[in-house]
């Protein structure tokens, strides 16, 4: 809790300096107030929506603590607090984005490094808070949960105790991912009903630019990019964040550590909530790296802040868990040392890191993969589409073989434990991570303002410089999210199976192969559900905008202003109505599944959404930024067969097509990916102790004994 408070401290501190800038003249501060007011008009009506969610789902929450022997009601106290730190996480985001935008576009009329400088401690705000936030939340109840369950400490005889206390702190996970799966969905229904509005009528049938004021969903447009990309990240993030500390908790607490003096037994458990601790502290430190000269290179800026993190938590790593664990640990069978445990978390930091580059490589402009959309844009829409499907399936190839492999070694070398310490390792600087991500959509909303109150050419030259690189921060950071969740799912998986009582799932079974099955089919389903919504959500809004052009006098003169205001409510209406039935999908099954067929079947069903979802994500996230970056190239211009191509032209419309068709899948269904195995694998863990298999044979009820005692008896001749 001590770390969260002192990120907390950072986050208002900095947050108060961006507010001290400048932002603008009165025509900036006008649309910027749009901005604001649109972004918070969305969270108010899905705060309000997901307040009925909480109500019901706490009653639930409380019929299972009061009838389970292990859980306890207070799950329904954790629940709602994770609910409401994820809830305020988001809060905290789209607050410093609304303000940091028109101050960095103000900043941008003086040089590119203040440009910079006000989008990326904006960005930090949002990255310092959301980490704060969870360890103060996680870590404070952990604090209060003990003193209340095990009030003289761990001892050989109340370790039930404590397993009552961490499955009543999976209440907090489950709130914050819970939140985090509307925030995602509503908010990517939001933001692309608007950007397809914006882009087929504005850029295509109109021929204006993007962010023109006479476009009547531009308003809209920059509200969704706050909406989605920094409210509905961060909650994604918290999510994940908390999901993997409390996974590794479930499993330390599995590792017998008493016969050692060192931090009462509790080591195992402690572990990775100082990993995120740390990580904290070294991703505040990483900030100050992150500046440049006039006309300096911004990438290697964030490169130089995000890399100089990730190195210090890896030093301090080896030191933490030598000092804090005992010489030897035994989860499983698995017997394993604090070594092993330091090389599992640098396996964690190294598989995060190389998703990243080799999301960044199928993504980046100037890339084979791209440049092979682009060639292909030269000969119509289908051709285009053809090549984004085949980059998206390609991309998937190297992270799974890296997956495979980061799961293999970091299991050899300290079993599930190792698996689950390495997504701790790998999400430890979660708070630099979303820092760098949040900076992306400050710096979109910032060119947007630049547009609209047409200021001079070089303001927007220097907000696309920062646009730019954001695209890509947005595209590797979607890889280290879906990378994040991976890992998370499966420690989230380990633990659900010491908990329920199952040693194997094994799919011979004709109820767990058709658990699987159904699993396999459950990312496709929600898929299915999230980019439908986004296309009725953005006929809505190309009728309107249409209609406007059409009955509005002077619109396209600029002698009338549209009526923005109609397009936030389209936007507002269909995320809120729409999310619904994506969100109670990836909450409900796991529910059925698990009380009528039990927790075996219900492991064969998250093996299934667990693969599944994990390629869709890497798939549709990659597609999609690979079409976005084919578009952007042609509107700097682009050489294809000798001729040079640029906006306006056949190959840009077929481009156009390609990055509309592209936007649900890298901005709504693809990161909501991420959500779903996590969300599944926590509700499967909640309810876990309701649904294990009691130490019975099923049908003889012969109570399960020790194999040894039974061959003593039996060598006894006790038959029994």
């Amino acid at each position: 809790p001590v770390f969260g408070l002192v990120s907390l401290v950072y986050t208002a501190i900095r947050s108060s300096w961006v507010s001290r800038q400048d932002y603008g003249e009165e025509n900036m501060r006008s649309i910027a107030g749009h901005i604001a007011d649109g972004a918070m008009a969305f969270l108010k009506a899905e705060y309000k929506t997901l307040s009925y969610f909480v109500v019901i789902t706490s009653l639930f929450l409380f019929y299972l603590g009061y009838s389970g022997e292990n859980s306890h009601p207070f799950i329904v106290l954790a629940f709602i607090v994770g609910a409401m730190f994820s809830a305020l996480a988001g809060f905290i985001g789209m607050r410093i984005a609304t303000k940091a935008n028109v101050r960095t576009t103000q900043a941008a009329r003086n040089s590119l490094s203040k440009a910079l400088k006000v989008s990326f401690v904006g960005g930090s705000v949002m990255g310092m808070g959301v980490a704060g936030l969870a360890v103060l939340g996680l870590g404070g109840l952990f604090i209060a949960f003990f003193m209340f369950f095990l009030p003289e400490g761990l001892t050989e005889t109340n370790r039930q105790s404590l397993v009552i206390a961490l499955e009543v702190l999976t209440g907090f996970s489950l709130g914050a991912e819970s939140i985090a799966l509307f925030a995602r969905v509503g908010g990517g229904i939001y933001t692309k009903a608007a950007d397809v509005g914006a882009d087929l009528v504005g850029k295509v049938e109109a021929g204006i630019p993007e962010d023109d004021p006479r476009n009547p969903a531009t308003i809209a447009d920059n509200v969704g990019d706050n909406v989605g990309d920094v409210a509905g990240m961060g909650a994604d993030l918290f999510g994940s964040y908390v999901a993997t500390i409390l996974a590794t908790m479930v499993l330390g607490s599995e590792i017998n550590t008493l016969n050692s003096d060192k931090f009462f037994g509790l080591s195992t458990i402690i572990l990775p909530m100082l990993i995120a601790g740390l990580g904290i502290i070294f991703s505040i430190i990483g900030t100050f790296f992150v500046r440049i000269k006039e006309n300096g290179n911004v990438q290697k800026a964030l490169n130089l802040g995000n890399w100089s993190s990730i190195v210090l938590t890896a030093i301090a790593c080896y030191f933490l868990t030598h000092w804090l664990l005992p010489e030897s640990m035994n989860l499983r069978g698995t017997v394993f040392s604090p070594d092993e445990v330091y090389y599992s978390i640098i396996t964690g930091l190294v598989v995060g890191t190389l998703i990243s580059l080799i999301t960044e490589y199928f993504t980046s402009m100037n890339r084979k993969p791209v440049n092979s959309i682009i060639r292909q844009s030269s000969t119509g829409s289908a051709t285009n589409i053809i090549a984004g499907l085949s980059v998206g399936m390609m991309s998937t190839a190297m992270p799974i073989l890296l997956f495979a492999a980061g799961i293999y070694v970091s299991f050899t070398l300290a079993g599930f434990y190792g698996v689950a310490i390495a997504a701790a390792g790998m999400m430890a600087t979660t708070a630099m991570q979303l820092a760098i991500d949040a900076f992306g959509p400050i710096a979109d909303n910032a060119g947007g303002i630049a547009e609209m109150s047409g200021l001079p050419e070089e303001v927007r030259e220097r907000t696309d410089i920062l646009d730019a690189v954001g695209n890509t921060t947005a595209a590797t950071g979607k890889g280290f999210a879906i990378a994040s969740a991976a890992l998370t799912s499966l420690a989230l998986f380990a633990a659900f199976v010491g908990i329920s009582g199952i040693t194997t799932i094994d799919i011979y079974k004709a109820d767990v192969l058709a658990g699987l099955f159904v699993g396999g089919m459950i990312p496709f389903v929600f898929s299915a559900l999230t980019i439908s919504a986004v296309g009725r959500a953005a006929m809505a809004m190309v009728e309107e905008v249409r209609r406007q052009f059409r009955e509005i006098d002077g619109i396209m003169e600029g002698k009338a202003s549209p009526e923005y205001d109609k397009c936030v409510n389209i936007s507002t209406q269909a995320a809120i109505k729409e999310m619904i039935l994506p969100g109670l999908l990836a909450l409900i099954v796991p529910v059925i599944v698990g009380f009528t067929f039990g927790p075996e079947v219900l492991g064969g069903l998250l093996a299934g959404v667990t693969v599944s979802g994990v390629l869709m994500a890497i798939f549709q996230s990659n597609a999609g930024g690979a079409w976005d970056n084919a578009k952007k190239s042609f509107e700097k211009g682009v050489e294809i067969n000798g001729k040079m191509e640029y906006k306006g032209s056949d190959a840009h419309k077929a481009s156009v097509t390609g990055d509309t068709v592209g936007d649900p899948f890298k901005d709504t269904s693809g990161p909501s990916m991420n959500i779903l195995i996590k969300l599944m694998s926590i509700v499967a863990l909640v309810i876990a102790p309701h649904i294990a298999v009691k130490n019975t044979h099923q049908g003889d009820n012969i109570k399960q004994e020790n194999p040894i005692e039974v061959l003593q008896k039996e060598l006894n001749g006790d038959q029994s």
